[in-house]
């Protein structure tokens, strides 16, 4: 599936939307170049998580654990030299545990995820300004249904 956002506000909204849908366990895998609005996209997903903190980027402390209606944990791995980086880090007890984990840069450890997990770009769209185009990519049955009921919502305006 692809959404265009035409603003910061509308990716914003955009992950707003995901993050009232994401459950336990949930491993969401952004990808983008600099300034495409991955921190953005995380903000909204952290604000339908129910997290009230301000949300930044973790760029310099690799890992920021946020509290909503469930830990969310927000990764960022610009700055990891590869996927047995991520895995020193015991990234693994976030995929496997109670709340939502997020990873921007998520490219930069790619042999490093989950499996199962939802893959999102954002990338600067045809016209130009703030225009973006987000492209979600499922993997795994989990996340089909996912896009599914996120699909559903979307369309439907709410």
């Amino acid at each position: 599936m692809d959404l265009k956002s035409e603003s910061a506000r509308q990716t914003f909204y955009w992950g707003e939307l995901l993050g009232a849908i994401l459950e336990a366990g949930a491993a969401i895998c952004l990808t983008g170049g600099l300034g495409a609005g991955k921190t953005v996209f995380a903000k909204g997903v952290g604000k339908g998580l129910g997290v009230k903190e301000i949300i930044n980027s973790p760029t310099f402390t690799i890992i920021k654990e946020y509290q909503g209606r469930m830990p969310f944990y927000h990764l960022d791995a610009y700055r990891l030299k590869g996927p047995s980086e991520l895995d020193d880090l015991g990234c693994e007890e976030y995929f496997d545990g109670n709340g939502v984990t997020l990873i921007e840069w998520a490219d930069q450890v790619a042999g490093a995820l989950p499996q199962d997990r939802l893959d999102i770009t954002i990338c600067a769209g045809p016209e130009a300004g703030e225009i973006r185009v987000i492209s979600f990519t499922p993997r795994g049955e989990r996340y089909r249904r996912l896009m599914e009921e996120y699909g559903t919502i979307v369309r439907s305006g709410n």
